[in-house]
């Protein structure tokens, strides 16, 4: 395949992409097409590497309103309701919802995927489901799966057993969730639990981590000195963090030393944490966000994720990248020029860090020759006109494709 007159990474340059037994062979000018060689003519529009969701919950997707809406929009209703969900939950129901959305995702040019996978049911089923799919799709999207204790693993009864047999069934990462432990014990020591349990199984750790608006709430600091104390660093991401909204600047200037020296990735989920952050604030509302440009300019590596897909916490969603992007900028005051010109780099290539496929991931020859390519001349103009993906390419070979809807105007 030969992708012709792009622009790559923003760059102003044009430039020819070549693609031979499914990894990127040659980048250049004016490349020539071979005999029986696929010619995609870019129209000197950017081609990116795919996009990267890493934050959804496929288990809970396309369940809003199921056994009812969450109309206070809390997090605590959200647990609440979907713990009646699940109760109904079969590997059929999970695995047709969960690919119906990842069919969205792939329309608007994701590849790889982090799903969280509630993991508090005494069968797994969403787990076996979510295997399987997994599985079946691994040619196409490869998706991680994170074996996600929603009810907490000390508060949950056989809380710990069931994280361990998540682990063992195949759950690629490790999750958590400390702020809704009983109490704060609890919390630190469900955090030292799933890490010995990351180093036993050598897994990833990804830990909803102070998703609530408290500024008492102080499990990121246990987790992060954990990640350094064990060596485990970049292998760890804290998802959420939004209490930090909420911390003092003196605390969190301490608090970012130790942060980087741990050297964990961020997880933003803009759309859902706008939502559902600062619901017990009359005024003034806190936006329920973390310090996204403030962990960005201190070197920490931040990426957004979609989190919910109309389910019990977000009854809106279809699982578009650009979606929380720009929510990100918006409701985290990344509205500068340069800042939103790099705004992709929250659901590419930072995410790549956070899911440790950045070895093979990226716009280089040698590199698996993934890649999108966007109806815009640079990201700019792509997120301020939400441009279609006009090609999703994976390993050479045409995932999705999409032609712009054309409008007409009839007045004067």
């Amino acid at each position: 395949m030969l992708i012709k007159d792009v622009h790559i990474d923003n760059q102003k340059q044009l430039q020819d992409v070549r693609i031979t037994a499914g990894k990127f062979s040659e980048i250049g000018t004016n490349l020539t097409a071979k005999q029986s060689e696929q010619v995609i003519d870019g129209q000197q529009k950017l081609l990116l590497p795919p996009f990267i969701d890493s934050h959804i919950h496929l288990d809970a997707t396309l369940t809003a309103g199921q056994p009812e809406w969450n109309e206070t929009g809390t997090l605590f209703d959200g647990i609440r309701i979907w713990s009646e969900r699940k109760k109904n939950l079969s590997i059929a129901d999970v695995k047709q919802r969960a690919k119906k959305t990842i069919m969205k995702q792939v329309k608007y040019g994701i590849q790889f995927v982090r799903s969280h996978v509630d993991i508090t049911d005494p069968n797994l089923i969403a787990l076996q489901a979510l295997l399987e799919l997994k599985a079946e799709l691994k040619d196409f999207v490869e998706l991680q799966l994170v074996a996600f204790p929603q009810e907490g693993i000390l508060s949950f009864p056989h809380g710990k057993e069931l994280l361990k047999q998540a682990l063992k069934e195949g759950a690629d990462v490790v999750g958590g969730i400390p702020h809704y432990e009983f109490n704060q014990f609890y919390g630190t020591d469900s955090l030292k639990y799933l890490i010995g349990l990351a180093e036993k199984y050598n897994v990833l750790v990804d830990v909803h981590c102070d998703e609530i608006d408290d500024p008492a709430s102080r499990n990121l600091e246990i987790l992060a000195t954990l990640a350094y104390e064990t060596g485990l660093k970049t292998k760890v991401t804290a998802s959420h963090t939004t209490a930090m909204g909420s911390y003092n600047d003196a605390y969190t200037y301490k608090l970012f030393r130790l942060l980087k020296m741990s050297a964990i990735n961020f997880v933003s989920n803009p759309l859902v944490n706008i939502h559902l952050g600062g619901r017990f604030d009359t005024y003034p509302k806190r936006r329920g966000l973390t310090r996204i440009k403030e962990l960005s300019a201190a070197g920490i590596n931040v990426s957004f994720g979609e989190d919910d897909v109309q389910d019990p916490w977000n009854p809106l969603g279809n699982g578009n990248m650009l979606d929380p992007v720009q929510m990100g900028v918006y409701a985290g005051q990344l509205m500068g020029y340069r800042q939103l010109q790099d705004a992709y780099k929250y659901v590419t290539y930072n995410a790549a860090k956070t899911l440790q496929v950045s070895d093979d991931y990226g716009i280089e020859v040698g590199k698996a020759g993934n890649c999108i390519l966007l109806n815009g001349t640079d990201f700019y103009q792509v997120l301020n006109q939400h441009a279609e993906v006009l090609y999703n390419i994976h390993q050479g070979k045409i995932l999705a494709k999409t032609t712009p809807a054309s409008s007409q105007l009839f007045f004067d």
